[in-house]
């Protein structure tokens, strides 16, 4: 049965209307919006639950000529992940009032978290790459307005510009990456299927064959992995996830922990049946367990709970990257049932942040200990979400990262003597997983630090919230073939290449996965003791070696940009009008020369003599007079005779039989003449230019006259296939397209209104350039104007009490 149009287009629009209507909201419910995104996120929710057990794409046309449509594709994957974003968006709505209570530019807040849930359910279900890219860049858009909520903090403001950076800079990847994926559809699929993803998985080996025919394969996958690693937070552009914390906590429940951060792990798994393969397998496989160790390390490191929180799931990030890339069907198990996994414990994690540094006014970990006892309900809710996180059985994290296990041991027997490093870093980074986990969820037990004040039991709502993520935890804890069975298994049929029934449970005898699990929990028990001392060692490096802080190289890198900016900045825009031709004029012709080459346009070309004796005079007279322009002494004279050339060109228009182009070319002729007549008196009467700019305007002269000389060759040279190809074409579609009566009458407005635009800019110009000069010669006397050239000051210039002229 295939999804309905109407509620699929509706899930997606409701956030985003509601995101418009918002200050409407606020004023008449004020802090209680929250509430109205509540019920909002819960009827996306209710929409797309109504589409659970339905596969299918539906579209709506949104640029029919070039074969762009709103598709939406709806299968297991799509749904598990939009209806994680409603769910979990249900439950940060729900708490936010609580939390933001008192806090300026709640409006803003909730539109801009209402867009953000729209961004994330169109990510999920959008199936044209058009689409997918718009919201995917939306989701960035969002994100930084939550990270930078609180304008007034340098430190918000610098982590919502970093985050902005990365994760906008990795979309642009990712837009080439889906532009090229496009090109090699339109030949294979067809020019209906160039922007349709769904249509490609239809047949993903076929698509992968036809990337490597077009050796476009590593192209494409290495543009894809950068843009899902920016998103997602892999090394080495993990850093961005960290700073985000300067955002309120139920934004980084939300955007950081459940959600956004998990949109490239999300495409990661919707592209691997299309793109599996060695590559893959190498590329994926090492940037997410490279993500999964080296962020547990820095988690322990960690001296803020949000820190430690943000780190950590940057760390799960990877083990779920890790999974997709690892080319056995466990690895497929893993990364789905750990997305889901990870959205209810890390959730509910940083709900209870939230609540910790709400009542005790701090998030420092040394500060915080023995909260179980003013916080009893919430240590309950730590306790299962940090098991979980850990890994501990018979917690639901465990079952995710033993399908881990089982893949890293499957293909240690596949790659040769190298193999044993998969499940040994595995292993190293779970270790650290366990550590942090018991370092979290010790804040609750122990002794109470002297200077913790008083603690206080936290609303209702905000504790209801991750209390409903801990039950959900608990239940797939208890039985998670359950979860399997209602939403895991079919996002795994949309993600594994060979998919198969899935069943997950307590081991019930000894296997190399279960082996690496109790090495991994009895390690972190060992270790634990030691937490403060391997803490320190772990900080002080990170601290003692700047170069090892991923902040210091973003810092170094955007420094230097601004200042090599400003530099470039204050070079190009000198206020001098030399300097402003030099750098257009240069650009225009790098262009166009490059264009034409990466066109191939440009071709040998014979040349002939094919012009009558008078033409040829004619011509002979104008290259005299540009050669005398060059060589004239004075101002006026170089004046004069350019006016000669452009009235020689006018005189080959009239032999060329184009009496109107003549007329026209006299026209502007005795124009410019006019107005170089009128500024003749406001330029020196001498130029100070050295050698140095001497050469490059010589250099920028020929420049130009190749380039002028280039694209009259292409453009003359330029010929369709058979004479009459172009006006037959145009003679069949005039009338049926462009909606004309007769064909010159479409002609007229297609091709003569181009020109009569022109016409009248360049009428424009020379009344304004006009105005402007007469203008000038009101100006009150006495006034010195000094003159410089490009190296400095090169003397002044009066005339009659006028002010000298600039020789730019």
């Amino acid at each position: 049965m295939s999804p309905d149009l109407a509620i699929v287009i509706a899930a997606v629009a409701l956030p985003f209307a509601a995101a418009a209507i918002t200050p409407l909201f606020f004023r008449v419910l004020g802090e209680g919006t929250g509430f109205a995104g509540t019920f909002v996120a819960l009827a996306s929710f209710g929409l797309l639950a109504t589409q659970y057990g339905q596969e299918g794409t539906v579209a709506l046309e949104w640029v029919p000529s070039l074969d762009i449509a709103l598709r939406f594709h709806v299968d297991g994957w799509a749904l598990l992940f939009a209806l994680l974003a409603c769910g979990i968006g249900a439950l940060v709505f729900t708490y936010s009032p609580a939390y933001m209570h008192g806090q300026a530019g709640l409006s803003r807040y909730y539109a801009a978290l209402l867009a953000f849930m729209g961004s994330i359910v169109g990510v999920a279900l959008a199936t044209d790459l058009i689409a997918i890219f718009l919201f995917w860049e939306l989701t960035s858009l969002c994100s930084f307005v939550l990270i930078g909520y609180y304008t007034a903090d340098d430190s918000s403001q610098y982590a919502a510009r970093m985050a902005m950076l990365i994760t906008v800079g990795g979309g642009l990847f990712l837009l080439v990456g889906l532009l090229l994926l496009s090109v090699v559809a339109a030949d294979l699929l067809g020019p209906e299927s160039a922007f349709n993803l769904a249509a490609m998985l239809e047949n993903p080996e076929a698509m992968q064959t036809a990337l490597r025919e077009q050796g476009l394969f590593l192209p494409v996958l290495g543009l894809l992995a950068i843009g899902a690693a920016t998103k997602s937070a892999q090394v080495p552009l993990h850093f961005w996830l960290p700073n985000a914390m300067a955002a309120p906590t139920p934004v980084s429940a939300f955007l950081h922990s459940a959600t956004m951060v998990k949109v490239g792990v999300y495409f990661v798994g919707r592209v691997r049946p299309m793109l599996i393969g060695p590559e893959w397998f190498f590329l994926f496989t090492t940037l997410g367990l490279t993500t999964m160790t080296v962020c547990a390390v820095l988690a322990v490191a960690a001296t803020d709970i949000k820190e430690l929180l943000a780190y950590s799931t940057a760390s799960h990030l990877g083990l779920m990257v890790a999974a997709f890339g690892f080319t056995s069907v466990y690895g497929a198990e893993a990364g789905v049932f750990h997305l889901f996994n990870h959205a209810l414990f890390k959730a509910a994690l940083f709900l209870v942040a939230g609540i910790v540094a709400h009542e005790a006014g701090t998030r420092k970990i040394d500060m915080l200990g023995g909260l179980g006892r003013d916080l009893p309900v919430t240590a309950v809710i730590t306790t299962v979400a940090a098991l979980s996180m850990a890994g501990i059985p018979p917690f639901n994290g465990f079952f995710s990262k033993e399908l881990l296990f089982e893949a890293t041991v499957e293909v240690s027997h596949d790659v040769g003597m190298l193999g044993w490093l998969y499940p040994a870093v595995a292993i190293f980074a779970s270790i650290f997983t366990v550590l942090y986990s018991l370092r979290f969820l010790s804040l609750f037990f122990g002794d109470r630090p002297d200077g913790l004040g008083r603690i206080t039991s936290p609303p209702v709502t905000l504790l209801v919230p991750p209390a409903v993520l801990a039950l959900l935890a608990v239940v797939v804890s208890v039985d998670p073939q359950l979860a399997v069975d209602t939403i895991v298994q079919s996002g795994l049929e949309a993600t594994a290449s060979d998919p198969q029934e899935m069943y997950v449970g307590i081991p019930t005898s000894y296997s190399p996965a279960v082996g690496m699990s109790m090495v991994t929990i009895g390690g972190g028990l060992v270790v634990f003791p030691f937490y403060g001392r391997l803490h320190d060692a772990i900080r002080g490096v990170v601290q003692q070696t700047p170069p090892v802080r991923a902040n210091w190289w973003y810092n170094v890198v955007v420094d230097g940009l601004t200042d090599e900016g400003r530099w470039f900045a204050e070079t190009v825009h000198n206020g001098l009008l030399r300097t402003y031709a030099t750098w257009t004029l240069t650009a225009t012709c790098t262009l166009a020369l490059v264009g034409f080459v990466a066109a191939d346009a440009v071709a040998p070309t014979e040349f002939g003599l094919d012009v009558t004796v008078p033409i040829a005079l004619v011509l002979l007279v104008a290259v005299l007079g540009g050669v005398a322009v060059v060589r004239s002494e004075t101002h006026i004279a170089g004046v004069l005779t350019l006016s000669i050339l452009g009235f020689m060109v006018a005189i080959f228009y009239i032999l060329a039989s184009a009496p109107d182009l003549a007329l026209t070319q006299l026209v502007v002729e005795t124009l410019v003449l006019v107005i170089f007549l009128l500024v003749i008196e406001e330029i020196p009467k001498s130029y100070a230019i050295g050698l140095v700019r001497g050469v490059r305007d010589a250099v920028l002269s020929l420049v130009v006259g190749v380039t002028a000389f280039v694209t009259v060759i292409v453009t003359t040279s330029a010929r369709p296939d058979g004479s009459t190809a172009i006006a037959r074409y145009f003679t069949k579609k005039a009338v049926p397209e462009a909606g004309g009566y007769n064909v010159v009458n479409v002609a007229l407005v297609d091709f003569r209104g181009f020109d009569t635009l022109g016409e009248l800019v360049v009428i424009a110009l020379a009344a304004i350039s006009i105005l402007t000069l007469i203008a000038m010669r009101t100006y009150s006397d006495g006034e010195l104007t000094e003159t410089r050239g490009d190296d400095g000051p090169t003397g002044s210039h009066t005339d009659g009490g006028r002010s000298g002229g600039n020789d730019e």
